[in-house]
């Protein structure tokens, strides 16, 4: 898994909202995406990312709303995505926003 557990960074987030009604079938990846994004290691690379899950109880389709702190708001809509899917795009999309994350990857490829 590309943002396996543990390898979450948040420090370009500024909130991600994991909204979802447990009684679904179709949660599990929105469950484990919340579970991924909410370990100790990942909170303590952005103390100021707010983390809200959204519990329902409506039949609402589970969906992941993220605003990074440039203002882009990225939503997923988990029903159909495994959390190794949400985790790999978020991850992407974070480090394309991190220039220090691409200073890194730079100065391991030379």
């Amino acid at each position: 898994m590309a943002a396996g557990r543990g390898s979450v960074i948040l420090k370009t987030v500024k909130e991600i909202i994991v909204q979802f009604c447990p009684f679904e079938s179709n949660v599990r990846g929105a469950r484990e995406f919340l579970a991924a994004i909410g370990t100790e290691k990942a909170r303590l690379t952005n103390s100021n990312c707010r983390i809200v899950a959204d519990i329902k109880h409506d039949e609402t389709e589970p969906v992941i709303s993220i605003i990074f702190n440039d203002g882009e708001r990225l939503i997923m809509k988990a029903a159909n995505l495994t959390s190794r899917e949400m985790l790999s795009f978020f991850d992407e999309r974070c480090f394309a926003k991190d220039p220090q994350a691409h200073e890194k990857a730079s100065k391991k490829s030379h």
